[in-house]
């Protein structure tokens, strides 16, 4: 695991590498009681890179799995008080990981939605990756199961406005009022997390210059965008996304 410190007055410290091990905190971390927690921060990416390469051996052989790479920047100040930490600490942890449904990678997933529950506002943080937002939502996931559904299809407004699928970003086909067809995406306006795999969905859309399809033969589509994503994510195909370690 990386671990790197930082405080108001020296700024970053010198990072570690380091077997995995648990972190030590004191109990009036701001971590702990504020939720002072963000993921995926770019900092560092060399020392990343290079925590990637010394424990490259748990990347899978396997093209239904990987290794998936969580950065966490938490907030560390000893004391109690809602403020601005002045001490924080970024560690990143690696693990080998299968498909994120256990229904498989390319499978569908039942949704469950009520408007008595919202995972974002505008004016709140729904578009960073905090881990507060994570927290707020396990309640209606629970009722999402409970009700025979694996994820909850988030509403929001007056109309009821459709949002995002869990902690994922959401794509829908149709047909629009002028008989054309269109593959939207709900707008990053606030609310919106500006995930990767959201934009990198958009970037091949527009390269491939395509005809969007309907639900009939959508999913044509949607194959042809993994594999895509699968072909760039294994080494099997060179672009500009990624960054070889070793």
């Amino acid at each position: 695991m990386l671990t790197v410190e930082w405080s108001s007055e020296f700024g970053w410290e010198r990072p570690h590498i380091k077997p995995f091990q648990n972190l030590s905190l004191h109990p009036g971390s701001s971590v702990l009681h504020y939720a002072v927690e963000v993921f995926d921060k770019e900092e560092l990416l060399e020392c990343i890179q290079q925590l990637v390469k010394l424990d490259q051996e748990w990347v899978p052989y396997s093209t239904s799995a990987s290794l998936y790479i969580r950065p966490t920047f938490i907030g560390t100040e000893p004391s109690l008080g809602v403020k601005k930490p002045t001490k924080a600490l970024l560690f990143v942890i690696l693990s080998p990981v299968g498909p994120y449904f256990s229904s498989g990678t390319f499978n569908p997933v039942s949704l469950w939605a009520h408007p008595k529950y919202v995972r974002a506002w505008k004016g709140g943080t729904g578009d960073c990756k905090m881990g507060g937002n994570y927290g707020s939502s396990l309640f209606a996931q629970c009722e999402a199961m409970d009700n025979g559904c694996q994820q909850v299809l988030w509403l929001y407004g007056e109309n009821n406005q459709i949002t995002e699928v869990g902690t994922m970003n959401l794509f829908l086909y149709w047909i629009n009022e002028d008989g054309e067809e269109e593959l939207v995406t709900p707008p990053l306006d606030g609310i919106i997390l500006p995930g990767v795999t959201r934009q990198s969905i958009l970037d091949l859309a527009l390269k491939w210059t395509i005809h969007i399809p309907t639900m009939e033969n959508g999913p044509k589509l949607a194959s042809r965008i993994l594999d895509k994503l699968n072909n760039i994510q294994y080494g099997r195909e060179e672009s500009d996304w990624t960054i070889i370690v070793s």
